[in-house]
């Protein structure tokens, strides 16, 4: 079964993320912060992990550079998820080495599920 990491704080959203994901066959585990986020990859091993950028301890482009700069978990596809639409925030984040920048206003978990099919 695919595995995948959610770091998002947002826990309505986080669950509904869970429920839709879990509907199409993933196993999900959801970590409410980017701290959570890097603890859990030793353990759940994820197939592809869903980042936000706005989190509490460690926010998401700390997270994904601590990710991309671990050999043990580079090869790891992100997808950035996050209500923040700056062209500058869009240009880091692909630098940091993330596969997709979605926003979240703009984007319907259903699109959010077919780009992680693309990548797994």
């Amino acid at each position: 079964m695919t595995k995948i990491l959610i770091a998002e704080d947002d826990q309505f959203l986080a669950n509904a993320y869970r429920v839709k994901f879990e509907k199409e066959g993933f196993e999900v585990l959801i970590a409410g912060d980017g701290e959570e986020a890097i603890q859990n990859l030793e353990t759940f091993k994820p197939d592809l992990i869903i980042l936000d950028l706005v989190m509490p301890k460690k926010d998401g482009f700390v997270t994904l550079a601590e990710i991309k700069s671990n050999p043990s978990f580079a090869q790891i596809p992100v997808i950035v998820t996050s209500n923040l639409s700056q062209t500058a925030d869009f240009d880091k984040v692909k630098s940091l080495g993330a596969v997709e920048y979605l926003v979240k206003s703009e984007t319907p978990i259903g699109d959010i599920v077919n780009k992680i099919r693309s990548y797994i």
